[in-house]
């Protein structure tokens, strides 16, 4: 039986510095800020709908906990990597949306049958 809850997968690195805030000076700080506020605000445009939503850190955010409502994931090497072998194991069986404007990660997994969609989805600017 399929899946109908949309799993959206966040790059973390490519939506924290894709807008230059000093997130550099602390980028654990900027993953939580940005876990904290998809745990608050969802994925706009999907109210409504069940959605599951997996936030990939990498790097100095390794380690960055879990919240209701946002699970996150600590890539182990290259956090690309990890995303496509979310969507690897999605595939075919529920709705995936990765968001990211990394043009090579998007080409990986629209190649898998993902969507894409911008770091503005989830962090306007």
């Amino acid at each position: 039986m399929k899946d109908s809850t949309l799993l959206v997968i966040v790059d973390a690195a490519n939506v924290v510095g894709s807008v230059p805030d000093g997130w550099w000076r602390d980028r654990r700080g900027a993953a939580e800020r940005l876990r904290d506020r998809l745990a608050a605000q969802g994925v706009p445009g999907r109210e409504g709908r069940p959605v599951e939503i997996v936030l990939v850190v990498e790097g100095a955010a390794r380690g960055v906990g879990s919240v209701p409502g946002v699970r996150v994931e600590s890539a182990p090497g290259s956090g690309d990597d990890h995303m496509v072998g979310l969507v690897a194991g999605a595939a075919g069986d529920r709705p995936v949306l990765v968001v990211t404007a990394d043009r090579e990660l998007r080409r990986r997994v629209t190649e898998l049958g993902a969507e894409v969609a911008g770091p503005r989805t989830v962090r306007p600017v």
